[in-house]
């Protein structure tokens, strides 16, 4: 179609192409090149070229053909060049003996196999990496995020962001990672990783460890996009099902963590009339299809029980609608299944709301906090216990203690307001 057609430019149509088929995309080159720092490389050249041609040509009918093709010319390009000077050096040395690198048949290849983004993504999860630069990676290559709007989202500066990419694709390089689907036990260990990559992108937009904002909704939108993609490709893994649920259920409430004035607002207190219900039911949805995989004798986990969790509270109408005697016995399996530190101060949670404050301060106790570090997640949580006990002052000891700790102003400001109004409590007992 011309370019003139589209109200939303040239511009917004080839990032809007970029973004949502870059992973086919750079999955595809990397299969024919064998290189994933050239696929990406080349696939950048298609974009560049896409960004001087279409506003002028106008926009194809069909994106990411055009991208590919043009990529894969490229690619052709590469090839011949790299292939014209080994052999002008090979003349020059009078050295026709060794191995040489064949140049690749680009042309004779498909454009695309239904597994390359999953093997993209597993890739990208590659054990020698680190957590970290698996969740850079993973946003560059399966995300079509830019370095910048990757180091946005992780509070790092946009040269620290590209020198930890490009590390982590020459650590590949070394590694000779294979762009091959891992098989047994080895594929469940990387499904897992990938899985867990997945996850904690989306908490870091649900809520932001460091910074001004609450909330970075496109961290966790696109980590969204990512466990639907994943469970598109798997579809009989009831985990990765439970992921894409655990997630569109969280997410659903993020229209009602703020308020009118941009605050954030609790659980308990959010206007639920403002969940996104579609979400919902996409989330209850991919959780059925789940515990029917289950039913059948397939193996559930950590996601399965935490989306189930998700699933208590999207159900309830109210706040104290809650079934929270459910969440504590699904936390307590969890506990069992995956135990963790942060199981255990939601564990904390659930029983402190289902059998009273005593009961989720005795799970806390037994907690050894000093696991968590600095983080401001147990005397939060304690504070809320013990102010739920009318003890006060305790609780805004602890409040204080957790604002001190955190790193994200919104959270600091919340927590700030909770110790104030538990010790105003106190002024006015006395």
């Amino acid at each position: 179609m011309p370019a003139e057609s589209n109200t939303d430019g040239p511009a917004e149509a080839i990032i809007a192409a970029w973004r949502a088929e870059s992973a086919r995309l750079v999955g595809a080159l990397t299969r024919m090149t064998r290189d994933v720092e050239l696929a990406e490389d080349l696939a950048q050249d298609a974009l560049v070229a896409a960004l001087e041609q279409w506003p002028t040509a106008g926009i194809p009918e069909n994106p990411i053909a055009w991208l590919m093709t043009t990529a894969k010319r490229r690619g052709i390009d590469h090839f011949r060049r790299a292939d014209s000077l080994r052999r002008k050096t090979a003349e020059l040395d009078q050295a026709s003996a060794g191995e040489e690198k064949a140049m690749p048949d680009l042309d004779a290849q498909v454009d695309y196999i239904e597994d390359d983004v999953l093997r993209l993504i597993f890739l990208s999860c590659h054990p020698s990496l680190s957590p970290e630069s698996r969740a850079a990676l993973t946003l560059r290559l399966v995300g079509g995020l830019t370095t910048a709007e990757i180091a946005r989202g992780f509070l790092s500066t946009e040269a620290t962001m590209g020198q930890r990419i490009s590390r982590a694709k020459k650590t590949l390089s070394q590694a000779q990672a294979e762009f091959e689907l891992p098989t047994g036990a080895e594929r469940t260990r990387r499904l897992d990783d990938v899985m867990s990559v997945i996850y904690l992108i989306f908490n870091e937009g649900y809520t932001a460890t460091a910074g001004e904002d609450w909330m970075r909704p496109d961290l966790a939108n696109e980590a969204m996009r990512l466990a639907r993609m994943l469970a598109a490709l798997a579809p009989h893994e009831p985990e990765v099902l439970a992921l894409q649920a655990l997630l569109e259920i969280q997410a659903s409430r993020m229209p009602a963590r703020l308020d009118e004035l941009g605050e954030p607002v609790l659980l308990e207190t959010q206007d639920r009339q403002r969940w996104d219900q579609l979400l919902i039911r996409r989330g209850v949805a991919a959780l059925h299809q789940a515990e029917r995989l289950a039913a059948r004798g397939k193996p559930v986990g950590k996601y399965f029980l935490q989306a189930s969790v998700a699933a208590q509270h999207a159900s309830a109408e109210r706040a104290e609608d809650t079934n929270w005697g459910r969440i504590a016995a699904l936390y307590d399996i969890l506990a069992q299944a995956a135990p963790g530190p942060v199981v255990e101060v939601n564990r904390a949670v659930a029983h402190g709301r289902a059998f009273g404050p005593d009961a989720g301060l005795a799970v806390l106790e037994d907690l050894d906090a000093e696991v968590l570090g600095d983080s401001p997640l147990v005397p939060s949580v304690r504070g809320d216990l013990l102010e739920r006990a009318h003890l006060h002052g305790q609780a805004s000891e602890a409040f204080t203690e957790a604002a001190a700790r955190t790193r994200n102003e919104s959270e600091r400001a919340v927590l700030r307001r909770r110790a104030e109004l538990n010790q105003t409590r106190v002024s006015k007992s006395t």
